[in-house]
Formats: C-alpha cells, structure tokens, sequence
C-alpha cells in the first residue's frame, strides 16, 4: 500500500508541475522562457558536439557545404535531341539506344523522384542517431552525451509529451463535444475557436516546438482555401497553433474518428467517406459551398496528397483550384538538425512515427504566409496550381518537381513512357530519318 501510495504522490506532483508549468501558459497564450532556455542549451550542445567530431576525426574532414545537402544527384537537364545530336548525330543510329540505357542507369542509380520519400540527409551529427554515413569515428566524450541524452529523451522528454499529448487530445474531444451541444451562433464559433486553439498549443507543447511564423498579414481569411506543402500530420497542428481551420480529409476509424467525430460537432471540417472521396465531382461540390459561405473557416488543403521529405514540393492536384475563391499560399519548412518530421508511411505506421517525434529534441519550423493568389481568366486550374506551387517553393527554399507524389505507392504512368517515344520520333521525322 505504500508504494502504491508513493505512486500516486510522485504522480499527482508530476500531473500538477505539467498543468501549471507548461499546460495553464499554453491555455494563457504566454511562455514562461523554459522552450527557450531549452533550445539554447540544445543549441551549444549540438556545435559542441560538431567541433568535438570534427577534431577527434582520425582522418581531416573535407569542409562541409553551407547550404544543406538532400542526397539528390543533381544533374544538368539537356533536351533528348539536342544530346543524341552531339553524340552520334540527329540521323537514326543504332548506338542511340546507349543514350536511353544511360538515362536508364541513371535513374536506377538515383532518381529525382524516390529519394524525395526518404529522411533529408544532415550536414552534422545531431546525437539522435550513430549511423550517419558521414562520420567514421565517435570520441568516448561524444558516445557518453550520447547515452545521456538517450536517458533524457527516453526517460524525461518521452514521459512530458506523452503526457501532454493526452491532455491535449483529451482536452480537444470534450471541449469540441460540449461546444457542439450549443446552438449555432456567433459564441458557438467563438468558443470552437478557443478550443482549437487552445489543444493546438497544448500539442504544439508535448512536441517542444518552436515555430517562426512569417508575414502574419497574410493569414488566411474566411471564405478563402489554404494550401500548403505537406512533410508530416503534424503540418495541420502547426498551422492551427496559430490559427483555426476547417481541414478537409476521409474520413479514419479508430482514435482518429473519435477526434473527427468530436471535432466536426463544433466547426464545419468537411470529411469524406471513402466512396465519395472517388466521386471528385461531389467532394469539388462540398467545397464550394463551403467556400461561398464567407463566415466560415478557410479550407486548409495539402494539395500533393502524400507527404515529402521536406527538401521538395511535388505535384498539386488540380482539383483544390478548380473551387474558385482566393487561394493562400503557406510554405513550411522544417529544420531536420533537431528532429526529422517527415512521415514516411510506407516504412513507419502511425505510433512509430510518433515515437520517432517524440523522443526527439525538438520541432522546429519555419511558416511564411504568401500574399493571397487568385486565377486569371486566361489560366486553367493545372496553370493556376503551378503557379501556387512555385511561390511555396521559392519562399521554402525548396526543390520544385512536377512529379505526381502518387509515385510514391504507385508505378510510372505509361503515358510517361509514352511520351518519350513521342519526342524520339518527332525527332527523327522532322530530322528526314523516317519516311
């Protein structure tokens, strides 16, 4: 009975430090330094770690690059007929076949497209792993921070966020459940609001992350879609820590659809049953009247539809522009050094990937609002997605690509491949070699 006793004492001190410490500020919207002296000391830890790595190396290590590397070998795109031209000669000849071969190998050994599904390769070792291909050797100093920081990860920061992320997530279901028992008003909306915004900072603490939020003029509006580059699941809570959205997704069992079923009673989040998903004509339908009511929420849409490993923007699926209304731009980006937020669903379900999260140092992010964006007469939905696309790449400092990140589940459309051969005969008929 006294250990049990004990338990419960150690417990209810360990409940009430988190309540008042870290919960009762997020409620408040106010920080009391703590995330802050964290992250300095993470900071001096991490380039004391780096210089110590770099002086008890057995070999010199090259300098590193400044700007960050994603493991992608880049190469420059030269146009099919201009390359067979320079080799053999825009004539048929049998040797063509050596340039498809090449591009061939190329694409086995490394393509544009794959390696944006695996994590962004760090420039410096961040004490979360010991494999990094990068580093040969690891001074006794340097392996025992490392086991003292699995101590802490484990043992002190997993225990907080777990905690936290319980708080929050209980604290989201029965708040939007009773705000939902209340008749449809302006003081519905308002209380719905506080209540998102509230578990959102709650979770945004059992992360420890710290986000940078740019050009807040920008926010998106009622009445307007916002779209944004998508890494992680956890892209829709750093938005909502600064803001309340109406998310459109399927609709999921499990934790998931208890939350979705909760959360819907008190704002108009837009889910989906998987049959109606297939139907894109009545999904297009549900949008638009949400979006020509101007008091509701704006949508918050991730156009690519799978997640990116954070170096790239991929492909935007054209039917959030064929909606109408304003578009607002949102790029985030997140810094890998303290913990890896992409989520790879092919490799990790969701509680691993929460593991993973949770037992890193820390989020951190960057998210910039880009000026509002609407369609010009003379451009199509694809165009108009394009252009989108390209603002979120620039202010992200992120890799542009147009392909579909389908392709991370999927295989090559043959309308790809079929291209290719399209381009090769044009080239030789208009070249006088067929006919």
């Amino acid at each position: 009975m006294e250990v049990v006793w004990a338990v419960g004492q150690v417990g209810a001190v360990w409940v009430a430090v988190v309540l008042g410490f870290i919960v009762l500020p997020s409620v408040l919207g106010i920080s009391l330094g703590i995330s802050e002296a964290y992250m300095w000391v993470l900071m001096k830890i991490l380039e004391w770690a780096t210089i110590r790595l770099q002086k008890g190396a057995k070999k010199p290590q090259p300098q590193m690059p400044r700007t960050p590397t994603n493991g992608i070998i880049e190469r420059d795109e030269t146009p099919m007929e201009k390359e067979i031209t320079l080799l053999h000669g825009a004539d048929f000849e049998f040797s063509h076949i050596f340039y498809f071969c090449r591009k061939g190998f190329e694409a086995i050994v490394e393509d544009e497209v794959t390696q944006r599904f695996s994590s962004e390769e760090l420039l410096s070792w961040n004490l979360l792993t010991r494999t990094n291909v990068n580093f040969h050797y690891i001074s006794l100093k340097l392996t025992v921070v490392w086991v003292v920081g699995v101590i802490v990860r484990y043992c002190f920061l997993l225990p907080l966020r777990v905690t936290l992320a319980a708080i929050g997530i209980t604290s989201m279901i029965v708040g939007t459940t009773v705000v939902g028992q209340l008749p449809n008003s302006s003081v519905k909306n308002y209380l719905s609001e506080v209540v998102h915004l509230t578990c959102s900072r709650i979770l945004v603490r059992a992360l420890s992350g710290t986000i940078h939020y740019h050009n807040k003029e920008n926010r998106p509006r009622k009445g307007g879609i916002c779209v944004a580059n998508h890494t992680s699941p956890i892209d829709a809570i750093i938005l909502t820590n600064d803001g309340c959205y109406a998310m459109v997704g399927q609709v999921h069992g499990g934790l998931m659809g208890v939350i979705q079923r909760a959360t819907v009673k008190a704002c108009p989040h837009v889910w989906f049953e998987r049959s109606e998903i297939k139907d894109r004509h009545l999904v297009t339908k549900r949008l638009r009247e949400h979006v020509a009511d101007k008091s509701k929420l704006p949508i918050l849409i991730f156009p690519e539809g799978t997640c990116i490993n954070n170096t790239s923007v991929m492909m935007f699926k054209k039917g959030s522009f064929e909606i109408g209304g304003t578009i607002y731009p949102v790029a985030i980006k997140y810094d890998p050094q303290f913990g890896d937020a992409f989520w790879n669903s092919s490799k990790y379900n969701i509680v691993s990937y929460l593991l993973r999260i949770m037992t890193s140092w820390a989020i951190v992010c960057n998210v910039w609002y880009l000026p509002p964006m609407v369609r010009k007469e003379d451009e199509d939905a694809v165009q108009f997605a394009n252009r989108v696309r390209s603002a979120i790449a620039r202010q992200g400092g992120l890799t542009e690509l147009p392909w579909d990140g389908g392709l991370k589940r999927a295989k090559v459309k043959d309308t790809f491949k079929e291209e290719q051969q399209k381009n090769y005969s044009k080239m030789l008929v208009r070249n006088g070699s067929v006919g």
